[in-house]
């Protein structure tokens, strides 16, 4: 794939960025105007930064690239955002090790002196993360957020104020604001409420009643979506024990679902997401499940080798931060078909609107509906099998 880069300008020189993984359909940039803004705010302000300089939510690595110099510490939920800073630094010349990298399940820093926030999309991932960092909060650590107007909102300024200190925004900049904070380390702070867990409904098969537990920043964390409901209605079980892929697993109660109908199945969860996979591990534990299952944090289904699975079952992203695309559906479901053994299948739920039956049909040469209401889907493509 070609090494698609574009240049950032930053007051500590120049940077080429790229996306990870790089997609030459994508047009969109590792960086937007709420990274430019906040890196002229600190070089405007003259902030110093030879202390412990923490970022968290630095989407594809432009803020601890541009910084590197001041060796940073980079917390993120996210493989894909680890992968694209390691690429991006590489590209810059900075030697591995300049920057630590911790994901949000990682013990922090104990002393923050500059804490940098790019804001994420998910008001409980920036509520637990101020949480795990506020303890390292001095009152002289300089605190700013960061994000473009349309992601912040009066709840985001309240947890800032709620957990750190006083806060207030700047004025707006080619559709960026920034999140100023004084921190006050006397300020009473709520317990973290994080991970949550919680019983399924009845009606959903083998989950029923059941317990599931969530990280903050997994996709609807306080409660099951709607589209995973109606999987769990759908799932192809009673065929006995199989190698099953949960890809994308998100809290891994589908993977779960099936484990539980069929033990002795191997169940493989993965997902890009660090909470995901945490969720995953920590709801299967919950069911007390027999069998073997494994925790993978990765790029898709990167790494498992070819024609080992029976069975993968997804429910796919459509979203990357705040543009809507098939690009992450299109990987997962080409990786499905190289993983999958010859008359293996791929089972997935969506939107009815994605139109995800014509990506599978390219890939698999048939695509069946096996179950839809108005407003999901679900089909199943077999590897080796063509449209009759």
């Amino acid at each position: 794939m070609n090494d698609r880069t574009d240049r950032l300008t930053t007051p500590w020189g120049e940077a080429a960025l790229a996306r990870f993984p790089q997609d030459p359909r994508d047009r969109l940039r590792a960086w937007d105007a709420s990274d430019e803004y906040l890196l002229r705010h600190l070089a405007d302000r003259q902030v110093p930064l030879s202390g412990r300089v923490v970022v968290l939510g630095d989407r594809w690595g432009a803020l601890v690239t541009a910084l590197a110099e001041h060796r940073p510490v980079q917390i993120t939920d996210s493989h894909l955002t680890q992968e694209a800073t390691r690429a991006n630094l590489a590209r810059a010349g900075v030697e591995p090790g300049t920057v630590r990298m911790l994901t949000t399940q990682d013990t922090p820093p104990d002393r923050i002196d500059v804490l940098l926030v790019r804001v994420p999309k998910s008001l409980a991932l920036l509520e637990e993360q101020l949480l795990r960092l506020a303890p390292a909060v001095h009152r002289d650590t300089f605190v700013v957020g960061t994000g473009m107007v349309k992601e912040i909102h009066t709840s985001t300024l309240r947890l800032f104020e709620r957990i750190l200190g006083p806060t207030r925004t700047s004025l707006a900049e080619r559709k960026a604001r920034l999140i100023l904070c004084s921190p006050d380390p006397a300020a009473v702070r709520p317990a973290n409420p994080w991970p949550l867990r919680y019983a399924l409904p009845d009606g959903i098969g083998t989950m029923s009643g059941r317990p599931v537990v969530n990280h903050a920043g997994v996709f609807c964390a306080d409660r099951l979506d709607i589209g995973t409901r109606f999987f769990l209605g759908h799932l192809p079980v009673g065929d006995g024990p199989r190698r099953v892929v949960d890809l994308g697993c998100g809290n891994g109660v589908v993977g779960t679902a099936v484990a539980l109908a069929e033990p002795g199945s191997e169940v493989l969860f993965t997902d890009e997401s660090f909470p995901a996979v945490a969720s995953a591990q920590d709801t299967y534990r919950a069911n007390g499940v027999p069998g073997h299952a494994e925790f993978r944090v990765g790029d898709g289904l990167a790494g498992v080798p070819d024609a080992s699975v029976d069975l993968v079952l997804n429910n796919p992203p459509f979203h990357s931060h705040q543009a809507t695309s098939d690009a992450a559906a299109w990987r997962m479901f080409t990786g499905a078909r190289r993983v999958l053994r010859p008359g293996g299948e791929l089972w997935v739920v969506g939107n009815r609107h994605l139109g995800y039956h014509v990506a599978l049909r390219r890939l698999f040469g048939n695509s069946r509906v096996v179950a839809s209401d108005p407003k999901f889907v679900v089909l199943r493509a077999v590897r080796g099998q063509r449209s009759r």
